[in-house]
């Protein structure tokens, strides 16, 4: 009797060790089967090497080109150079008189003019406080025209928020500070023509109203 018992216990032993090496061998195959590795990195290597959309604008769309402003597209054009086929914008900067050529396949610092909500967000900058800042001028000014040159439409409108004197007054500011803040001006003003589509002296208007301007404007009348 106490033979066959043991026998029993041996049996019921062997069989939970086999039930437990097809637990275990299940585990394994089941995280063999889900190994980050083999399986995520040709989608990794899928995402990387997916090209980049390019955006596509039509004859007359304003755009952005950070160095110059707001410029109208006037012409889409194609050339061939050697044995290859170019697509290419003409963009007419009417601010500066310049006609710009910006290859469809390198139009990554274009960028399309800005949204009224942007506008509306810039009309708020301009309102805020100047920023005055301690530092030595021609460092400001470095920082002061590389905003300009971002092509960034809150920068610019920090620029002309925070060079803004409201004085008509020449003395008020150096001809360095006169001279950035009338490109930063002149370039925001564009971009509201652009945007709201309205007349440059309404435009005009709406900024100086934002920057305290048009009191001076008004009681120099």
């Amino acid at each position: 009797m106490l033979k066959k018992k043991k026998e029993k216990k041996s049996k019921k032993v062997r069989k939970s060790k086999k039930l437990k090496k097809t637990k275990i061998s299940s585990k394994i195959t089941v995280k063999k089967n889900n190994l980050p590795g083999q399986e995520e990195k040709p989608e990794i290597k899928k995402i990387k090497k997916q090209p980049t959309e390019k955006r596509i604008y039509n004859l007359k769309d304003f755009v952005v080109y950070p160095k110059h402003g707001v410029g109208k597209i006037t012409a889409i054009e194609k050339a061939k150079i050697g044995e290859i086929d170019i697509q290419f914008y003409k963009i007419l900067v009417e601010k500066e008189k310049l006609t710009l050529t910006v290859p469809i396949n390198q139009q990554s610092k274009l960028r399309p003019i800005a949204t009224i909500n942007q506008i509306n967000k810039c009309v708020s900058i301009l309102k805020s406080k100047p920023k005055i800042k301690r530092t030595m001028w021609s460092r400001r000014a470095q920082e002061y025209d590389q905003k300009i040159n971002s092509g960034k439409i809150y920068e610019l409108a920090e620029v002309v928020k925070d060079l803004n004197k409201n004085s008509d007054i020449i003395a008020d500011q150096s001809y360095s500070e006169r001279q950035l803040f009338e490109k930063a001006y002149e370039r925001l003003k564009s971009e509201f023509e652009a945007v709201l589509k309205v007349s440059p002296e309404d435009v005009q208007k709406k900024m100086d109203k934002a920057l305290g301007r048009n009191n001076i404007s008004e009681s120099a009348v």
